[in-house]
């Protein structure tokens, strides 16, 4: 199924963060029926660098197309700010679509952007960011490929002006709304008493952010339909490598580690190394 006809049927949509293609084999063999890129893992983990916006266009569609490449599930890509004018929108829009990618997020702070759970965010007007998802909408080579409009304004200018901004997105052309870090379950339910009604909403679960962590059915339940935990994954991987690199260094061996690990064995049938060479045989 496309993103766009599972955001269509009865339920939410549960997306979790991915950063590159074994990452997304490994949640899609979990079942997910769709996957969110995430700007911030992919800083983390391919740079060592936080969420800062030092990730550009071009990195982050290498990273889609080795996804996409190897899962057929439907893939969101965050894609900052649109790294730049409308015009860098537009050109982020062609290519993350050919790439692979089924949506492709856009936000409204400014050049340098921050993760949207640090403090000290500054926007761009929402005339600016009107302009953006127009561009957007006008570069997109298929219907199906959706844009999802986030914006930061709640830390910034207020619940209600990220509302009215909410609006104006969506009456540009958003297929989806993205109120980034609502502080309570209060906010949430205004959030969705405001714009569930015209267009599907998105729920950001960052673990230690400033949004309340709930779970898809609770989402669900105050009106969510979509709901992505973006760097669950990179938090969970970067716990491990910490307790494994120092454990090596310490005494020399993975020995006390590998009950923790998948054996060399397991970690090609993860991969289906057997059915890629089996593959390649036809033209041997």
């Amino acid at each position: 199924m496309t993103l766009k006809s599972l955001l269509a049927a009865s339920g939410l949509v549960l997306a979790p963060g991915v950063y590159d293609g074994l990452s997304a084999l490994i949640a899609a063999g979990a079942g997910a029926k769709a996957l969110y890129l995430s700007g911030a893992s992919i800083a983390y983990s391919r740079f060592g660098n936080p969420d800062l916006g030092l990730v550009d266009m071009t990195e982050v569609a290498e990273i889609i197309a080795a996804i996409t490449d190897r899962v057929d599930t439907p893939l969101i890509a965050d894609a900052d700010n649109g790294y730049g004018n409308a015009l860098n929108v537009q050109r982020t829009m062609r290519t993350f679509e050919r790439a692979g990618a089924s949506a492709i997020q856009l936000e409204d702070q400014t050049l340098p952007k921050r993760c949207g759970h640090l403090a000290n965010k500054s926007l761009v007007s929402t005339a600016e960011m009107v302009g953006k998802v127009k561009a957007a909408c006008d570069a997109r080579g298929a219907m199906s490929t959706l844009i999802i409009a986030r914006t930061d304004a709640i830390a910034v200018e207020g619940l209600m002006r990220a509302l009215d901004r909410a609006h104006a997105y969506a009456d540009a052309g958003a297929d989806v709304i993205f109120v980034e870090a609502p502080a309570s379950i209060g906010d949430m339910h205004a959030i969705v008493g405001a714009l569930g009604s015209r267009i599907p909403l998105l729920a950001n679960m960052v673990e230690g952010g400033k949004t309340p962590l709930l779970s898809a059915a609770e989402l669900a339940d105050i009106g969510y339909k979509l709901a992505i935990f973006p760097g669950s994954a990179a938090r969970a991987i970067a716990w491990q490598m910490r307790d494994l690199y120092a454990l090596l260094v310490a005494s020399g061996s993975t020995a006390a580690f590998r009950d923790r690990m998948l054996t060399f064995a397991e970690l090609n049938d993860l991969i289906g190394t057997k059915d890629i060479l089996k593959g390649a045989e036809r033209y041997a």
